[in-house]
């Protein structure tokens, strides 16, 4: 049965969420990490998207970005997954999927719902008990809007 057609708009913001397959870690030390930022700096300068906040999760990721154009979406996802996954598995010796099924995304329409978006995304670490505060998570845009205060767009700037 084929996939339903993922609904996108011009100039718009997007909660995406890709998961590790089966649940699995898809990040196993910090080197995974900062290879996965690595990458998301790398893609956003080739597609000169915004990225308003990010959590890395041990099983999954969380992105807030806005793309002017909506064809760019899946070329970044496609190209951050799949640059990714090349590197986990050679790293880690593994053949296959390393994500489950394609990522998801919802539309941003209003602005108190970007707000709440970035609230729970950046609070991810502290509901899955891995924190008791959202300062002491590093892989979320938490701490790099503290260090570049408030705009995560300079720390990634094209």
């Amino acid at each position: 049965m084929p996939r339903t057609a993922r609904i996108t708009l011009t100039n718009a913001c997007y909660h995406v969420i890709t998961r590790g397959n089966q649940k699995q870690s898809v990040f196993i030390n910090t080197l995974d990490y900062q290879q996965y930022l690595s990458l998301l700096v790398k893609y956003k300068k080739r597609f000169r998207f915004n990225l308003y906040c990010f959590c890395l999760m041990p099983n999954h990721v969380h992105l807030l970005i806005k793309v002017k154009n909506p064809i760019l979406l899946n070329k970044i996802m496609r190209g951050l997954n799949l640059s990714y996954t090349l590197y986990f598995n050679s790293k880690y010796g593994k053949i296959g999927h390393l994500w489950q099924d394609r990522f998801k995304s919802k539309i941003i329409e209003r602005d108190a719902y970007l707000i709440e978006c970035i609230k729970y995304i950046e609070a991810n670490p502290v509901r899955a008990s891995l924190v008791k505060l959202l300062e002491e998570y590093p892989w979320s845009s938490c701490n790099f809007k503290a260090i570049n205060n408030g705009l995560l767009d300079n720390l990634f700037s094209l």
